[in-house]
């Protein structure tokens, strides 16, 4: 599973600061961080860029105003966009602020977030 793992580091770093009962699951090509048995957020590395990525599960109400940010852009995965979700480029996590920013609106719409059917 192709992900940075110093990027991985900063995000555990950041949850277990803010106190976050988090688990990880190799899913989408990276590491999908699970909050309350939900993905919430992930990292990857594109294959064709070899660019970082952070999957982020923003929601469909704030999923339009995300993608008017700066190293956003629609989340597809094999061919098909998949509402709610987002891709940050790398650029737009490389500092801690942009980092926190992103993972908190994952972690804002968590809980609004319905489980997948096993």
């Amino acid at each position: 599973m192709p992900y940075n793992e110093i990027t991985a580091q900063r995000i555990r770093e950041l949850l277990l600061r803010k106190e976050v009962n988090f688990s990880e699951k190799n899913m989408f090509g990276g590491v999908c961080f699970m909050v309350d048995g939900k993905m919430c957020f992930g990292l990857r590395t594109d294959k064709k860029t070899q660019e970082d990525r952070l999957m982020c599960r923003v929601g469909e109400a704030v999923y339009e105003n995300c993608l008017e940010e700066n190293y956003c852009i629609p989340m597809e995965f094999t061919g098909r966009s998949m509402n709610g979700f987002v891709y940050v480029l790398q650029d737009g996590f490389k500092s801690q602020p942009d980092l926190e920013h992103w993972i908190q609106l994952c972690l804002d719409y968590n809980p609004l977030a319905k489980k997948s059917k096993k």
